[in-house]
């Protein structure tokens, strides 16, 4: 776009526009605006740098150095530091000047740099919009998904360790990205005040959904790290805390299906009093191993190490159970505004 409007406006050199263009380009329609506003100010102040050296010590590659110094100097001293590569773009081009008009040649190159940056703007805006709210949703449900393979494998011990180990680096790694998408879909603008509560009331809804991946991986880790203590335990405990991790898997696969309108809002089978009467017992029964483990002066059962584990189960279970009152709270007031393309993601 940058390079046919600098064509159809005959203006010299529309390269430059396409250069300016490149510079410009941001994930999202808030960025864009600022970006925009900085670029133009930088710009501004390099061309007026650039002018100034031309008319008052000449162009060589020296008063361009100097035009260049002074103007990394001003844009960091305005915090305008992102604006930099541009504009000393924009300082050599008006520098570079060999028309006895310098004047009318340094608005048409000024110009063509505002023209590329007005048109990425324009496109990111009209054009080609980013929604990120689908890559967020997706990006989460792919990272709990594969956590979740994870934790049915571990716990019945058929994992392979290394295995698990990298796949917990590329998880950990995927997460920061989850926090990406989550930060481009929080610049997202609305701009009705139904669209502004709906939006704040979705921010806090992924934002507990990424926690609670988060605590789930924190599971993982803990069951890969102490997987041979775990491999330790009495019989029927470690069936316990097998079961009580499924059950919460499984819980967490429902909380997305529950969100994207494909369950009722009020199933919840992983919480309640039947899940705090399991809960309970697990904890239950694991005070009795700890008073058993000392009475006899055994060193099989590893108290601390499993500490660490249920600790880590305890906590995912209460932002599983957070981020349902979340989901129903939600799909009370907003179930219409749910986006057709979630479902597709499940």
């Amino acid at each position: 776009m940058a390079l046919f409007l600098a064509s159809l406006l005959e203006l010299p050199s529309p390269v430059f526009a396409g250069v300016a263009a490149i510079f410009a380009i941001q994930p999202s329609i808030y960025r864009s605006y600022l970006t925009l506003l900085d670029q133009i100010y930088g710009n501004l102040i390099g061309a007026a740098i650039a002018i100034i050296f031309v008319l008052t010590m000449g162009s060589n590659y020296l008063t361009i150095g100097a035009a260049a110094i002074l103007a990394i100097v001003l844009l960091l001293k305005l915090k305008l530091e992102n604006t930099v590569s541009l504009t000393l773009v924009t300082i050599i081009i008006i520098m570079d000047s060999h028309s006895a008009d310098f004047m009318t040649f340094a608005s048409l190159r000024f110009g063509t740099v505002l023209l590329g940056i007005l048109s990425a703007f324009f496109v990111n805006l009209i054009f080609l919009p980013p929604k990120y709210e689908t890559r967020l949703f997706t990006s989460i449900h792919e990272v709990s998904e594969e956590v979740i393979r994870w934790i049915r494998v571990s716990i019945r011990h058929a994992s392979d360790h290394v295995s698990v180990k990298e796949d917990i680096d590329k998880l950990t790694e995927k997460l920061v990205k989850v926090d990406q998408w989550y930060s481009f879909y929080k610049e997202e603008r609305s701009y009705t005040k139904k669209q502004q509560y709906v939006k704040a009331r979705k921010l806090v809804l992924y934002r507990q959904m990424i926690a609670t991946s988060k605590k789930s991986l924190e599971v993982l880790k803990r069951l890969n790290r102490f997987e041979n203590e775990m491999m330790e335990l009495p019989e029927h405990f470690h069936m316990m805390v097998q079961e009580r991790l499924e059950s919460l898997a499984s819980y967490h696969e429902q909380l997305y299906m529950k969100y994207v309108g494909k369950m009722r809002p009020e199933h919840s089978e992983g919480s309640g009093a039947d899940a705090i009467m399991k809960r309970n017992e697990v904890m239950t029964i694991f005070v009795k191993e700890i008073n058993l483990a000392h009475e006899e002066h055994e060193d099989e059962f590893s108290v601390y190490h499993l500490m660490h584990v249920l600790s880590a189960i305890l906590d995912y279970e209460e932002q599983l159970e957070h981020l349902d009152l979340l989901i129903i709270a939600y799909l009370n007031y907003h179930s219409e505004e749910v986006d057709s393309d979630l479902e597709n993601a499940i």
